[in-house]
């Protein structure tokens, strides 16, 4: 039996692969109003190292937040990111520089991992979307209450 994320390797050997399972979310169901889909590619997670250190955008880095670190969007942008293979999804915050390792898209805070069911595997591929309007402070301030982050 395969996992049910396989995609197969026959692109690589010159043949088609199968299609990747495409996220079937409707953004009312979400209760957010989701802009488009920014990035696809893997996350990871930094956290105890980090802890009280300044961020390049000044602020104390908390791990215990939900933030996280970009190559080139702006600080205080807000993203929906999605996790395909868990099928969580958590709002975070940009307020860092990163990932500095080839071929990963961004950086979470070791309590959006833990949201996105990460934590363990330590990286996941992952889907930035936008977040639209004014309810972005409010989806945040419910989403930490209603996750432990400690």
């Amino acid at each position: 039996m395969r996992c049910p994320n396989y995609t197969g390797f026959k692109s690589r050997l010159g043949g088609r692969a199968e299609a990747a399972p495409k996220l079937d979310l409707d953004p009312a169901a979400l209760g957010r109003a989701l802009g488009r889909t920014l990035q696809r590619g893997v996350a990871s997670w930094y956290g105890p190292g980090f802890h009280g250190q300044r961020t390049a955008s000044g602020e104390p880095y908390d791990m215990h937040e939900l933030t996280a670190a970009h190559k080139s969007l702006p600080f205080g942008t807000r993203l929906l990111v999605q996790n395909p293979r868990t099928g969580k999804q958590v709002v975070v915050r940009i307020n860092d520089r990163g990932p500095f390792v080839a071929g990963r898209v961004i950086d979470l805070s070791r309590a959006a991992a833990r949201a996105l069911g990460m934590l363990q595997r330590g990286h996941d591929t992952v889907v930035l979307r936008e977040v639209l309007g004014d309810e972005v402070d409010a989806l945040l301030v419910s989403a930490e209450a209603s996750i432990s982050l400690r």
